[in-house]
């Protein structure tokens, strides 16, 4: 079995980055601030940041990574984009 197949990495380096962020964010509210169970949503963004695959972009058929090569996946749209 092909694990790219299954899980393929489809979200961009700095997209990964940024959800890490927001993830650990909400997090930290299940203990500092208002110290509300909110915060677990930040798990979401957390996990589908560290494994670089959104389960959502998968099932839409979408990625905001480049393939090799330099040209988009399906789903993206270069339109406005500078090359």
């Amino acid at each position: 079995m092909d694990l790219k197949k299954l899980i393929p990495t489809n979200e961009h380096p700095i997209e990964r980055g940024l959800r890490i962020v927001v993830g650990l964010v909400l997090l930290a509210l299940v203990f500092v601030g208002p110290q509300t169970y909110w915060g677990l949503l930040g798990v979401v963004p957390l996990v589908t940041g560290l494994m670089g695959t959104c389960p959502l972009y998968t099932a839409c058929g979408l990625s905001t990574c480049r393939m090799k090569g330099g040209t988009p996946r399906a789903g993206v749209s270069t339109k406005g984009a500078h090359t």
